[in-house]
């Protein structure tokens, strides 16, 4: 249920450093998504101020970083539009800044661990590589897919992207693991959806308006009319000077 503020973190990281407009819609959309998905996972829980805290870490941390990517993928100075590109910039210092929490938590079982560094079987060793190799093929998958998507949206479009698949993993959850949906649940998942879809209406309505043929204020607002212009210039200008040097032959 926490975790559902990271969208509005988003929002606000976006407007504070002006990649979104500030929207009485927008901000609809974002009131829907963000309440309804709590609602749909609203629980009677035992609460834990520790795990509070950090999953509302979490999503303040996260909404700062979404909104800082956007700002790298299009700012046309960087030339980091490309997807892989980034990749292979912030990859790196992602491998840094997590190589540190696994040494800690998962280093000594790892090292330990008879299916790898200890390994006796060497089919099991090969299907653990499998998995691994499997898994981090999947991971780029992933990672591409999201630099793209705030490449070509916003960061805002991929948390909601985000949710709908959060959405889709608590239905499935219900359906095959047996979960119990209460009334309450049902009537945020209702209103998750309806901002879901006023979020996709915005953005195609938005696409349409650019796409739309945008009315002539004048021939400097023809590209080719201008280039037409600009290279009829030099040839005015040596008319120009012809006709001074015939004037002067005459006098």
């Amino acid at each position: 249920m926490t975790k559902s503020s990271a969208v509005l973190f988003i929002l606000i990281f976006s407007l504070i450093f002006k990649l979104e407009e500030l929207r009485a819609a927008l901000v609809l959309v974002v009131l829907l998504i963000a309440g309804g998905l709590f609602m749909f996972t609203y629980k009677s829980t035992q609460f834990n101020i520790e795990g509070f805290a950090l999953v509302l870490g979490a999503s303040f941390i996260g909404g700062i970083r979404w909104t800082l990517t956007q700002m790298l993928l299009q700012k046309a100075e960087l030339g980091l539009q490309n997807p892989i590109d980034t990749m292979f910039h912030l990859q790196p210092l992602m491998f840094l800044g997590l190589f540190p929490l696994f040494a800690v938590f998962e280093g000594l079982h790892l090292s330990t661990s008879e299916k790898i560094f200890r390994f006796q079987d060497t089919g099991l060793l090969l299907r653990v590589l499998g998995s691994l190799f499997l898994g981090g093929i999947l991971a780029f998958g992933l990672g591409f897919s999201e630099f793209l998507l705030v490449s070509r949206t916003s960061s805002l479009t991929l948390s909601i992207a985000g949710i709908f698949k959060e959405v889709c993993t608590l239905l499935l959850a219900a359906h095959l693991l047996g979960d119990q949906i209460s009334l309450l649940n049902w009537l945020g998942f209702a209103l998750c959806l309806s901002g879901i879809s006023l979020h996709i209406a915005l953005k195609a309505l938005h696409a349409r308006g650019d796409g739309a043929p945008k009315p002539l204020k004048g021939l400097g607002s023809n590209p080719d009319l201008e280039l037409l212009l600009r290279s009829s210039q030099p040839e005015d200008e040596d008319n120009e000077e012809e006709e001074y040097f015939v004037a002067q032959g005459q006098q």
